[in-house]
């Protein structure tokens, strides 16, 4: 069956970086758009960024444009997001999801990334 497993997460101080990695597993991959997806403390889901199939297109939202950056590997069947100059605003639970309609129709269960000094 499917599965998105996130991790990376963790605590880190304010300016500093975080690498998080999504395994995927039970679908072919390298056909899919994928997405980083987060959710603050007491917040909705923000969208944070997306890469095409063939890694040819990225895009961000606003808040971490320049700072975050998308990538894939698909002969790992993985997805990546380098966090680099984080804000305590950064703080929430990292999802990835697949762009299989309806927005997403897989997630991972996410990774916590704290921010704080």
């Amino acid at each position: 069956q499917v599965q998105l497993v996130e991790s990376g997460g963790g605590l880190e101080q304010p300016g500093g970086s975080l690498r998080l990695s999504c395994a995927t597993s039970g679908f072919t991959f390298s056909n899919y758009y994928m997405n980083w997806v987060r959710q603050a403390p007491g917040k909705g889901l923000e969208w944070v960024s997306v890469i095409t199939s063939g890694s040819s297109i990225t895009r961000y939202a606003v808040s971490v444009k320049g700072r975050f950056t998308i990538s894939r590997d698909n002969a790992k069947d993985t997805l990546y997001l380098e966090m680099n100059s984080l804000k305590p605003e950064d703080t929430a639970v990292y999802f990835c999801a697949r762009d299989g309609g309806a927005p997403y129709d897989y997630w991972g269960q996410g990774t916590q990334v704290t921010v704080s000094s």
